[in-house]
Formats: structure tokens, sequence, C-alpha cells
């Protein structure tokens, strides 16, 4: 068995776990199990793919018809409203938290950077897969600039994306370093040789290859390098894992 196809049966289990079992998951030891499980699966991903493995990559001729939109298509904050409504001139992208050096860069000055293009699928957990060519900054790169802190494990991703109708409940997602530093992981604001667009999360959405789809964070604004998600939204990492997913989506 390839090794994707591997690490692609032990991210299933784990979602037919979580989808079948809502009263084993309300008990006290049962989500313990789940997360001995999703460790298990990461050490193995770990074991199975070296630091610089790389997601596979397609040519043109690959390419799907569309890229489908998936979640939100559109935003409805008023700051992102007004922002699109500019072409998103007056957008920054803050890199803060754990580093010496705090970062804002224009949608300009991401696209005057070294950049990175690679024609990659997307899996979905909604059983959907598709293939895109994505250009972007490397986050790696504009980590260089902001210098993290040696306490600094993971990157945050805030998006301009509400969850409930308040707008208090954003959607966020996280990585590890390990994950933030690889070359496949990139800030794109390109889509199939065009401006990306607003239904596939412009001005810049995160691409971290070797994960599943809603790793793929949309409209994200600001990067925040943590130490731990204790005082991040549910704690948990990201919107869906604070909703039972798993955090570790490697496939």
């Amino acid at each position: 068995m390839k090794r994707r196809a591997l690490l692609r049966s032990f991210g299933g289990l784990g979602t037919l776990l979580l989808a079948g079992c809502d009263r084993l998951s309300s008990s006290e030891w049962f989500p313990k199990v789940l997360e001995a499980g999703e460790q298990t699966s990461r050490s193995v991903q770990h074991l199975l793919t070296p630091r610089t493995a790389m997601a596979q990559e397609f040519t043109e001729a690959d390419l799907s018809p569309q890229f489908r939109s998936n979640g939100t298509a559109m935003p409805q904050s008023a700051e992102y409203v007004a922002l699109a409504k500019n072409s998103f001139v007056d957008w920054r992208l803050t890199i803060d938290g754990l580093v010496e050096k705090p970062q804002q860069f224009s949608l300009a000055e991401l696209r005057a950077m070294k950049s990175r293009t690679q024609i990659t699928r997307h899996d979905c957990v909604e059983g959907w897969s598709a293939i895109g060519k994505w250009k972007g900054v490397p986050l790696g790169d504009l980590l260089a600039l902001a210098k993290p802190k040696a306490t600094a494990r993971f990157a945050v991703f805030h998006c301009a994306d509400p969850m409930d109708d308040e707008g208090k409940d954003f959607y966020y997602e996280s990585i590890d370093m390990l994950d933030a530093y690889h070359p496949q992981t990139i800030l794109a604001y390109d889509l199939n040789d065009k401006t990306l667009p607003i239904q596939n999360g412009a001005p810049i959405r995160l691409r971290v290859e070797r994960q599943l789809g809603y790793k793929h964070a949309k409209y994200v604004h600001r990067v925040e390098l943590v130490e731990s998600f204790g005082k991040i939204a549910g704690g948990n990492g990201g919107y869906w894992e604070d909703n039972g997913y798993q955090w570790y989506a490697g496939i």
C-alpha cells in the first residue's frame, strides 16, 4: 500500500469513529482514546514521510475543469465587504504572536516577493477532490522576516469568515511549525493563473498540501504564532476541531 493511501486510511478511521460515536464522545474516557489515536496517526505519518517529503504535484493537463468553492463563498463581515469592494488595496496580512519582529504586508507587497507555483490535489472530507494550480508566497519566507521565538510551536490562521450571526466567532485554523516551514506551504493569491476568486478565499488562502481540505484556511488576514491553543476560541486549534474534527489531518 502506498504511504499516502495508508495515511488516508488512518484519517478515515478517525472520521468514522467521530461520526458514529456521539455518546462515547461525551464520555470522559473515549475522547482520550481518540486523542491517543490522533497522536499515533501523526507519529506514523512522521515516521513514513520525512520532513522534506512533498505532496504529489501534477501537470496543467491534469487541472480540474472547475475548482469548486466549499463553505463560505462571501464573508459577510462589514470590514471584509469594504475591502473586497476596493480590490483589497487596503487589506493587510499581520504576522505576530511569539515573534521578535511583528510584520504587516499589503497584497501588493506579497505579490512582489519570491513566489512558488504548484499544481496539487485538494482532498475534502466531504468526499470530493480537485486539482488546481496555486501561486503564492512561501509561509516560511514570511516567518523568516518575523523571526519566531523559540517557544513558538504552532501557526494560527485567523480568517475574515464569521461563523455566527453576531460576527463574534470567526473561522480559524492552525498547523505546527514543521508544516509551516514545509516548501509547499504557501499563502496563495492566484488560482489557475488568475487572481484568487472570493469564493475560493481571496485575497489569500493557506495551502498546506499534505493535509485535508479543512486545514486550508480561506480569507486569512493574520498569522499568530503561539505555544498552545489554550486561549484561542475553543482551544482545539481550529473551528472544525472545536466541533469534533481531528486537529491533525495529514494524508
